[in-house]
């Protein structure tokens, strides 16, 4: 058949590089090659992971958690930092896995954009790659979509999807915690990956006053810090203490998310300054002009992780957890639930 026109287009003349896509391909190997763990059967580049539950599992139950990065892109792209989002994708993946008692398994990856950029992509799930490696879970497969007209120049969007396994026995779901058990609280890294969308507007409110250094830390860091992984270390500790429940601290705050792993008729009394507010909080506080309520459930708030287990026990596995790097605070108890909310800061 003649073709109507005398110009031929190519793929690459609509926008989709295909060179550059096998390229990142070619680069994210070694980096995958580098998370491989016991069950992964086959690696990057076939039209399907696989991956064989670990025989060390009797009665294996899996666990599945998706997630993004959201708002924060914004800020990765504004600032070009994009080497720490991809671990922010991980954990927020993995730490929601974590807290049914599950070990992260295998990860999957999602990046779409307008225009391939192979040097920031490989930044990208270079950092991805990271994550999975800090966290023991294989990164066996993803998607690179290049999508003209979809995104704006230089900017890109991400999900990742999480796979973990726990034994049928050892599920976590809270059910056996009773008034007087304590709530532990592990410090989160800064912001993690929530509550960016007013981050921003702080941003934009400071201006030129925005602090040159928060904690320590250059204010662009600080504010980009990636969301702490907690799995090795938990992993760990479930295996010497009988933890009854966790609670990873996302959108929605403590005050949002520790009511989701709490049995109906109990309540999570914290109490005020049990944990220091750090320099950023402070500032997003004192920037925004928000009250603690608000501050509790829009954000985490220096408390990345929570830990529901009984008095008896919880002295020792705070030890243990410290032994392992975590900073961890006592920070209130389970009572009965009255007419309050369910978490009650005093």
């Amino acid at each position: 058949m003649t073709p109507s026109h005398t110009t031929t287009l190519t793929y690459k003349d609509a926008g989709v590089d295909i060179d550059a896509g096998d390229a990142l391909v070619e680069h994210i190997k070694p980096l995958a090659k580098k998370t491989l763990r016991e069950g992964v059967l086959a690696g990057i580049g076939g039209f399907g992971a696989l991956f064989e539950v670990p025989k060390r599992f009797h009665e294996p139950v899996l666990v599945s958690g998706t997630d993004g990065v959201g708002t924060k892109l914004k800020l990765a792209f504004e600032w070009n930092m994009h080497d720490t989002v991809g671990i922010d994708l991980v954990a927020m993946s993995v730490n929601d896995v974590l807290v049914q008692g599950a070990e992260p398994l295998f990860f999957l990856d999602y990046f779409a954009c307008g225009k391939l950029d192979v040097e920031t992509a490989a930044a990208v799930i270079g950092g991805i790659a990271k994550g999975c490696e800090l966290s023991g879970c294989a990164l066996i497969g993803g998607e690179t979509a290049e999508m003209p007209g979809m995104y704006a120049l230089g900017e890109y969007d991400l999900a990742g999807f999480a796979v973990g396994a726990v034994e049928k026995s050892k599920i976590l779901t809270g059910a056996g915690i009773v008034p007087g058990d304590v709530v532990l609280g592990l410090a989160s890294s800064g912001v993690h990956s929530n509550g960016f969308s007013l981050v921003r507007k702080c941003i934009d409110r400071a201006g030129i006053s925005a602090p040159k250094t928060l904690d320590g830390k250059p204010f662009r860091q600080a504010l980009m810090k990636p969301t702490r992984l907690y799995v090795k270390n938990l992993l760990a500790a479930l295996q010497q203490h009988p933890i009854k429940a966790l609670a990873h601290i996302t959108g929605g705050g403590l005050l949002e998310n520790i009511p989701r792993v709490l049995p109906q008729g109990m309540a999570a009394h914290l109490v005020k300054g049990s944990w220091p507010q750090t320099e950023l909080f402070a500032w997003l506080q004192t920037t925004a002009g928000i009250d603690d309520h608000e501050m509790n459930r829009t954000f985490n708030n220096g408390i990345g992780m929570v830990v529901v287990i009984d008095a008896a026990h919880a002295l020792e596995c705070a030890t243990t957890l410290r032994a392992t790097g975590e900073i961890v605070y006592d920070i209130g108890r389970i009572a009965p639930r009255g007419a309050e909310a369910a978490v009650v800061v005093l």
